[in-house]
């Protein structure tokens, strides 16, 4: 199973995981909401802080995958979507893809209210 560590309170990414969750495959995603059950991360050693700052996701060997790796990581495993994560890990375009990420995900966390609470 892939664990998927996402920002519950934020409505953007609420909306974007609550559609993987419809079109994903059974028994392959383990989702866990980090903003309002913080507690997932305790055993992890990822701090609220950071999981709330990038996507975090967690494949069965322990792998962490962070920011756009982890989109790579539930668009393979997601049919139609597969193409997109070959489409994006082309290098160049996921050094592209990857700084644009980064720099939307630094935004949101801060000017989310709740991510400047998390320690």
């Amino acid at each position: 199973m892939i664990t998927v560590l996402y920002d519950g309170k934020c409505g953007l990414c609420s909306r974007e995981i609550g559609h993987y969750m419809k079109i994903c495959p059974k028994n392959v995603f383990v989702w866990q909401d980090i903003a309002n059950e913080p507690e997932h991360l305790i055993k992890l050693k990822i701090t609220q802080s950071e999981a709330l700052r990038r996507l975090h996701v967690i494949d069965d060997y322990g792998t962490v995958f962070i920011g756009v790796d982890a989109f790579l990581a539930i668009w393979a495993n997601i049919p139609r979507w597969k193409y997109l994560a070959l489409f994006v890990s082309i290098p160049g375009i996921k050094q592209v893809v990857s700084k644009i990420y980064n720099v939307f995900a630094d935004w949101k966390f801060d000017r989310s209210p709740h991510c400047k609470l998390a320690g």
